[in-house]
């Protein structure tokens, strides 16, 4: 798996003109799976999201997590963060699982953070074509990949 964090003020994502999760400050979590990812990665990846230390405590230094801060979170399914460029100007993304192995494992994956956060975790829609709006704070974003464990 592989996620882009964005430590944000606020974020949404929009289905078809319709709002279908909205957050204040919290995380933006954009979720890559792969044709290799299992029930392993997630295990693995939500404490690692739930702990990271990248909000600012009373010092302005980023020592706080979204259980600290008890923040929102956003999970969106992307495939394109599977892409390869390594050949050519066209990305390839035969990494990328197919969604039958990849709605189950993203589903997973949201329903453990909501039980290692205790709080309900917004989605998007897998599949559609999503606007996701971000205001992003910082800028703050890390990128993990769970088969690197960085």
């Amino acid at each position: 798996m592989r996620a882009v964090i964005q430590r944000v003020r606020e974020a949404s994502v929009t289905v078809e003109g319709e709002v279908v999760s909205r957050i204040g400050p919290g995380l933006l979590v954009l979720l890559g799976i792969e044709i290799a990812d299992s029930g392993e990665d997630i295990d693995w990846l939500v404490p690692k999201i739930g702990n990271l230390r990248i909000f600012n405590d009373d010092k302005g230094v980023m020592n706080r997590s979204l259980l600290d801060t008890g923040g929102g979170l956003i999970v969106v399914s992307q495939f394109t963060l599977m892409a390869s460029t390594k050949k050519g100007n066209r990305p390839s993304y035969i990494r990328a699982a197919r969604p039958e192995t990849a709605v189950p494992l993203y589903e997973a994956f949201v329903d453990n953070m909501e039980d290692f956060l205790k709080k309900e975790v917004g989605t998007g829609v897998f599949g559609a074509d999503m606007k996701v709006a971000l205001l992003n704070d910082g800028p703050v974003t890390i990128w993990i990949d769970t088969k690197n464990r960085e």
